[in-house]
């Protein structure tokens, strides 16, 4: 049983009627791409190319890793680092690379 009507007449006044809405539609997505492409792109502000990690132990943070800065294993108690800092905490810190990141690696400390 179909939803559309049996004869000529309503079909090709039906068939008017979708076409004019197609190009409403149409019109109404050419507006839009339009409005997208002429707003300004809002870019995110880089965030820290390093961080160091901490861990809560006894209620004291303590130092635990350096990561990359977007790192998804990273804590939420972090301190953003310059690039000595994370060379000095990973080559006479004491403190371990991320498994995961890898900054020893992008540092040049490891290849």
């Amino acid at each position: 049983m179909s939803a559309l009507p049996p004869d000529l007449a309503r079909l090709r006044t039906l068939e008017t009627w979708l076409n004019y809405t197609l190009a409403e539609v149409r019109a109404a997505i050419a507006r839009a791409e339009q409005q997208a492409a002429a707003a300004p792109v809002r870019t995110l502000s880089a965030g820290p190319d390093w961080v160091l990690s901490y861990l809560r132990v006894g209620g004291r943070p303590v130092a635990d890793s350096v990561h990359l800065g977007d790192c998804a294993m990273v804590s939420h108690h972090i301190k953003p680092l310059s690039l000595e800092q994370a060379l000095q905490a990973l080559t006479t810190g004491g403190i371990r690379a991320c498994e995961i990141c890898r900054p020893d690696s992008e540092l040049g400390i490891l290849d």
